[in-house]
């Protein structure tokens, strides 16, 4: 299903932009005006995180709302209650975020029904390579929902070939080494990277991992297929409250 509404949205689009939310942070109603607003600035898709207490691959922006929304309480329920609510609200697809061990202690089996049953269209779990991932990569197929998989600078074109044959969706291509909202370089080691994730698979490539402005998203024309914005939303939204990330959104086209 992912497959199809993203092969369809890229025939009339140039590319395609998803964002990023830590759920619960600063608070539920929050979470829900931002998505509101992020639909109506016209995001593609939205990838929702549950709080982890070590989300490894994020920075201090990302991780600090990440612990806000665990001291505020919120639980891995909760957050699977708030997204599916999303997913049946919004004509968008929305995917869940968040690292291994959420879903390995909600239990694998429980947590691919659960995503199934709210109307989400797969995961993104950073952490899980598909050696180790095999009975997450086997429920999420049973429930036809897509594992998102990661490709790095560092991804040899063999390796991104074997992590392909196990992806479903899109591949997230992490931009560069590091953790979630430092700078980014945009240049043609980048392009070339890109390059090499293109050999790598048949799948949309999505980019994350720094972008901020509308002149990164232009420089991926052609390059990506995806555009991923996530730590420099809550920046603007800590900045500006909701309103300005409306207008953050709509100044990216």
């Amino acid at each position: 299903m992912l497959n199809a509404y993203l092969r369809n949205r890229l025939a009339q689009k140039e590319i395609l932009l998803m964002t990023h939310i830590v759920l619960g942070y600063p608070s539920f109603e929050a979470s829900s005006k931002i998505i509101e607003t992020m639909v109506a600035a016209g995001v593609d898709l939205m990838e929702l995180q549950i709080p982890f207490s070590e989300p490894t691959a994020d920075g201090p922006v990302i991780a600090r709302a990440n612990q806000k929304a665990l001291e505020d309480g919120v639980s891995v329920e909760k957050c699977l209650e708030f997204a599916g609510t999303a997913a049946r609200r919004f004509d968008i697809p929305f995917l869940i975020m968040s690292y291994y061990n959420v879903p390995y202690q909600y239990g694998l089996s429980r947590f691919a029904a659960k995503l199934a049953d709210a109307g989400l269209q797969g995961a993104i779990v950073p952490d899980i390579p598909p050696e180790e991932g095999q009975e997450y990569l086997e429920v999420m197929q049973q429930r036809d929902l897509a594992p998102i998989l990661i490709y790095a600078p560092t991804t040899s074109l063999a390796r991104m070939q074997y992590i392909a044959s196990f992806a479903a969706g899109f591949i997230y291509c992490v931009a560069r080494k590091g953790v979630t909202g430092q700078k980014t370089s945009f240049s043609n080691e980048l392009d070339a990277y890109l390059n090499r994730c293109r050999r790598g698979t048949d799948l949309p490539l999505a980019l994350g991992f720094g972008l901020k402005e509308k002149a990164d998203i232009d420089f991926l024309k052609g390059k990506a297929d995806i555009a991923v914005i996530g730590t420099q939303t809550i920046r603007v939204m800590e900045k500006h409250g909701t309103e300005g990330v409306g207008e953050f959104i709509r100044g990216l086209r």
